[in-house]
Parts: structure tokens; C-alpha cells; sequence
């Protein structure tokens, strides 16, 4: 029984094997240092953009949002099925008290030989049940849930994560809905003053009608795309509402068209490192681990299954005379039980098991490319939009010299009103094409600091060395324990 106690059936849980490579392809002068643990993203990363009014969203969000009150709940529920699971190594034992009163008619009794009289019954009794976990398939049971708990701990990390991403992309899309309506209404100012001149001039016989034409399509382009611009923004306030948990009618942010981006440098990481910060990661590993013990579950139905049963108790016409020792009664006696025969049930829930194991691998596995996938992305991104801005930086400056010196030569009367306004309108749009590089460049770095997994730290008892910080001081304890190697 010892040997038994201590053994159980099914195969142990190794994690699945993933080709993990050294470095990121698009990460090489990201990535020229080694990761340094002390810098690695903190709890609240959303804070290294230096934005009081997103930090307050993000919070709040985390707090309201209905998607993260689901994922909590769904935790609860797998936290309750390991309880359950757990509850099935011990006896179960009920007791009971009951009281009835009968009687025999003289006719009745002369029927069936019995007294005529009226009888009283009063029994008191407990019973105890326990069928001992011998070939372990409870304990695979508990060790499946646990290891779903833990995935739902990951997905409800994940659902944090990705809430507050999505809080911080929309607000800094909606920055740049700010800046960018400013700069169309002052185009659409200076369209508009064209337009006035070129008719002014038409009428005079020096502008040509189709001149005309033209500067009207120019300022009707301008006045589209503002539309759409305050169409976007309306859109994104809407969504951070939601957000946050709040009717999109009651929500509103004051435009800052002189909003400033903040670029944050993003800590270092390794490939390695994501298969622990990842929350869709871990949760595929331990999806894959639940399945793992449902094999033996499933292998345990092979054997007998023994039932330990006792019952004692009183049983006496009077209640007042029930607990005394000649009216004890009681019942002890095991049970085994084995099936013989099932048409091979027993051998498909093997089979699915089994099948749903390398299910769960798969995926994991696929997971795992996904999520060097999606970080090689937002390098790739972050890269090219840093050397976009740049290139953009440069194109302004230039701009801003040539329209220095369109302006000397207007108030040296060697060029027009309408030459300096037509140099003003490339200004104002080399401005806009910075600003919205930058916000792209900020929300490329939100993506990135999302794929490399949030920053929450999967063993606090590592911390120093481990890759990230928690996402949030209160997740649950699963999720400490999500990516931790098998002590099976």
C-alpha cells in the first residue's frame, strides 16, 4: 500500500522540446549587450512614457475592465477545481438522525402474522466512505487542474497585458489625432487664403481657371482629411472608455495638440527568456501539462478501484433510550470493483488523452515561434520608424531653413505671399510627418514591450535574475509557479 501510495500511473510531464535560438535576427545593435536583469521592465511599465493622465487611465483600467473581471472570475473557478480535486483523497464521512412511527391494524396483522399495535423508530447513525488513490489517477486529476489554474493565471496576465496596451495605443493614437487636427485646420487656413488670392488673381486675368480648380480640390483634400482625422480620434476616445469601464457618453479628454512623445528605451532580453514572460507562452506549456495528466487519469480506469465503507450508529423505539450500547448497530466491509468488459472505452479515453497531449504540444510549440515571431516584428518596426524619424528630423530642419529664407525674400519683395504660404503648407507638413513617426515609434514600443511578455516575473524567489518584474501585485500564485521545471 506504501509503494502504491507513492507511485502513480500515466507518464511524467517533461516540457516540450522548442528550438530557442541565441539572439534576435532583427535585434543586433538592440541587442549588442547582454540582458541586464536590474533593468528589465517594471510592474508598471506604462510609467516610462511620463504621462500622469496614461498612468491614471491604465490604472483605472485595470481595475474596471469587465475583460479582466472575467479573467479573474475564470481563475477563481480553476483554483475552485483543484479544491474539488483535492477534496477526492479523503473519506467522506455524513451522519444522519431519523425518527419514524408505524402502525398494524388487527386485519393487517392477521394478513401478515404480524402484532397489532403502533411502533416508534429513532436511528442515529455516521457513515464513512474512502476509495485510497492507488494507482494515482486522483493525484494526476489534481496535478491536470493545478497545471490548468496556472494556465488560466497566465491568461489572466495576459488579459492585464493586454488591457493596458490596448489603453496605452489607442491614447497615444489619439495624441496624434490631436496634433494632426491642428496642423490640417492650420493648412486648411492657409488652402483657404490660396484659394482667395487665386481667384483674386483670376479675376485680374493673371491666374488661369483651372489654377483655380486646383487650389479648390487642395483645400477640400485638406477639409476630407481632417474628418477622417477627428472621425479616428472620436473613435479612440470611444475605446479608452470602454477601456476603462466607463459608457463612451461619459467619457472625454481634453485635446493637447502640443503633446511631446517620450521614446523609452526598452531593457534588454533574451529569446530564452520569453518562454518565462510570456503569458501565452506559459499558459500553452501548462495547457500541455494538464494534458500530460489526463493520460493517467485515463490509464488509472485500467485498474480496480477499492472502496473502504463503515457504518455505526443507535437504533431504538425511544429517542430517550437511543445511546446506550445494546442498541448500537454497525456495518464495516471493503469494495473492489473492476470492469471486465467496456468495448474498448477505456482504451479510447487512452487514445483521446494521448492525442490531446500532442494537441497541446503542438500548439505550445507554435506558440513559441509565434512569440519570436511577433518580437522580431516590433524590432523590425521599432528599427526602421527610429530611421524614419530620423530621415523625417532632417527633412524638417531643411524645411524650416528654406521657409526662413522664403521669408526674407517675401519681405525683400523678391517672392510672393503666395510663395511664402505655399512654403509654409510643406513646413507644416513635414512637422506633421515627424510627429506621427514619433507616435508610431511609441506605439512600436508598446508593441514591443508587449510581445517581450509585459514584464511580469514568473519566480519572485529569483529576483535578481530573473527576466521581468510582476504585471501585477496582485496575480495569483499560480502563475509563480507557471513556468517552473516539472518535480515530477
Amino acid at each position: 500500500m506504501v509503494c502504491a501510495g507513492a507511485c502513480a500511473v500515466g507518464p511524467n510531464y517533461h516540457k516540450p522540446h522548442v528550438q530557442i535560438p541565441d539572439t534576435f535576427k532583427e535585434g543586433a545593435d538592440w541587442q549588442r549587450a547582454q540582458a541586464n536583469p536590474q533593468e528589465s521592465i517594471s510592474s508598471d511599465w506604462w510609467r516610462v512614457y511620463q504621462d500622469d493622465k496614461l498612468a491614471q487611465l491604465v490604472e483605472q483600467s485595470l481595475k474596471a475592465n469587465q475583460s479582466i473581471v472575467a479573467a479573474e472570475a475564470a481563475y477563481r473557478l480553476a483554483l475552485a477545481t483543484v479544491q474539488a480535486n483535492t477534496a477526492s483523497l479523503f473519506p467522506v464521512v455524513t451522519a444522519g438522525l431519523s425518527g419514524s412511527r408505524s402502525g398494524t391494524g388487527a386485519g393487517a396483522a392477521a394478513t401478515t402474522g404480524a402484532f397489532p399495535g403502533v411502533y416508534n423508530t429513532v436511528a442515529a447513525t455516521v457513515s464513512a466512505s474512502w476509495e485510497p488513490d492507488l494507482w494515482g489517477g486522483i493525484r494526476r486529476q489534481i496535478e491536470s487542474a493545478k497545471a490548468s489554474a496556472q494556465a488560466t493565471d497566465a491568461q489572466l496576465a495576459g488579459e492585464r497585458l493586454s488591457i493596458s496596451a490596448s489603453v496605452a495605443m489607442d491614447y497615444f493614437e489619439l495624441r496624434q489625432a490631436d496634433i494632426d487636427i491642428q496642423s490640417l485646420k492650420q493648412q486648411q487656413d492657409i488652402d483657404a487664403h490660396i484659394l482667395e488670392m487665386t481667384r483674386a488673381t483670376f479675376l485680374q486675368g493673371e491666374a488661369s481657371n483651372d489654377e483655380v480648380l486646383a487650389a479648390q480640390d487642395t483645400l477640400e483634400l485638406v477639409v476630407a482629411e481632417l474628418q477622417t482625422t477627428e472621425a479616428s480620434r472620436e473613435q479612440d476616445e470611444h475605446a479608452i472608455a470602454v477601456l476603462i469601464g466607463v459608457p463612451p457618453a461619459g467619457f472625454a479628454l481634453p485635446p493637447d495638440p502640443s503633446y511631446v512623445f517620450v521614446l523609452p528605451p526598452v531593457p534588454l532580453a533574451l529569446p530564452s527568456q520569453l518562454l518565462e514572460r510570456r503569458y501565452d507562452v506559459v499558459s500553452a506549456e501548462r495547457a500541455a501539462a494538464s494534458a500530460n495528466a489526463k493520460i493517467g487519469v485515463a490509464d488509472a480506469a485500467f485498474f480496480p478501484t477499492l472502496t473502504l465503507s463503515a457504518e455505526g450508529g443507535y437504533e431504538h423505539n425511544t429517542f430517550a433510550h437511543l445511546f446506550s450500547l445494546p442498541n448500537r448497530v454497525w456495518t464495516l466491509g471493503p469494495d473492489l470493483a473492476e470492469t471486465i468488459f467496456d468495448g474498448g472505452a477505456r482504451t479510447a479515453a487512452v487514445h483521446e488523452a494521448k492525442a490531446t497531449y500532442d494537441e497541446a504540444a503542438a500548439t505550445y510549440r507554435n506558440t513559441v515561434l509565434t512569440a519570436f515571431q511577433n518580437v522580431e516584428d516590433s524590432l523590425s518596426a521599432v528599427n526602421h520608424l527610429r530611421q524614419q524619424m530620423q530621415a523625417f528630423e532632417k527633412i524638417l530642419q531643411r524645411n524650416q531653413q528654406l521657409f526662413a529664407s522664403e521669408r526674407a525674400q517675401q519681405l525683400n519683395g523678391t517672392a510672393s505671399e503666395q510663395d511664402l504660404l505655399t512654403q509654409q503648407l510643406t513646413l507644416l507638413q513635414a512637422e506633421q510627418n515627424l510627429k506621427d513617426t514619433q507616435s508610431l515609434l511609441t506605439q512600436g514600443s508598446v508593441a514591443l514591450i508587449k510581445n517581450l511578455g509585459g514584464g511580469w516575473q514568473w519566480d519572485d524567489a529569483k529576483g535578481s535574475a530573473a527576466a521581468g518584474q510582476n504585471l501585477s501585485s496582485d496575480r495569483g500564485p499560480a502563475l509563480r509557479e507557471a513556468s517552473k521545471p516539472s518535480s515530477q
